[in-house]
């Protein structure tokens, strides 16, 4: 990642498929029980693509955003990002994978305590083979992209909930990921802080050309997306606006 164009805009055009899901299957053990959550699931995503996905829960769509993150694998079908099938890649190949590819970014933020925000911001480029100092400017630059360059030495218990989104969102995308992965990230925020959020997204799009699929129960949320999706008993369709 660059230091000074933090998050460089994506050249390719919005038309190009980024990543798609072609005849995914995905069921869990409850038991003796098997429940079938995704079934002949079909998605494509484009480069340059907002996409919200939206359904009640249990409906699948975190275990859909884990599929497309390379943190899980479907038992049938394929996963296919950047071209490359995902699904069949080993788990050490997997792991460097979503280290280069991949940033998520959490309801609950998943800050390490012990650490400061640079250091959290950090925690990716671990799995390079960037230097400390390198590390060191690659997350101050993107803590300045989200407004935080004030705050890189403050710890998660001194920080608001919405700033403490800021550094997820700075860690999911210090590394310049392909694929930007949001699993409800809103959840935990109160009406101003969340907007704040959704504006940085939104700007983190539309602006840096970042490719974004977003998890969420909020209306208002999905409405800043370009594409809005539901799913439900294992399959997508378009969300008509109310």
């Amino acid at each position: 990642m660059p230091d000074t164009a933090a998050i460089p805009h994506a050249d390719s055009p919005a038309t190009t498929p980024l990543a798609e899901l072609r005849g995914v299957d995905k069921s869990f053990r409850r038991g003796r029980e098997t429940i079938e959550v995704l079934r002949g699931l079909d998605l494509e995503v484009k480069s340059g693509d907002f996409l919200a996905l939206m359904g009640p829960s249990g409906s699948g769509k975190s275990t859909l955003l884990n599929l497309l993150g390379g943190l899980d694998r479907p038992d049938a079908g394929e996963v296919i990002v950047s071209g490359q099938r995902i699904d069949r890649l080993s788990a050490g190949k997997l792991a460097a994978w979503r280290a280069r590819h991949v940033g998520f970014v959490f309801q609950f933020y998943n800050l390490l305590p012990v650490l400061t925000a640079q250091r959290n911001v950090e925690v990716p480029l671990l799995l390079t083979h960037l230097s400390r100092r390198e590390r060191k400017r690659h997350a101050a630059a993107a803590l300045a992209l989200v407004g935080l360059s004030d705050r890189a030495r403050h710890y998660p218990r001194q920080l608001s909930g919405g700033q403490e989104q800021r550094v997820g969102i700075a860690r999911a995308i210090v590394s310049d990921p392909t694929l930007l992965l949001a699993d409800e990230p809103t959840g935990d925020l109160d009406r101003q802080s969340g907007d704040e959020i959704l504006d940085l997204l939104t700007a983190l799009n539309r602006e840096q050309g970042k490719t974004i699929v977003m998890v969420t129960h909020d209306p208002r949320a999905a409405a800043r997306a370009d594409r809005v999706l539901e799913l439900g008993e294992g399959a997508l369709a378009r969300r008509e606006a109310a």
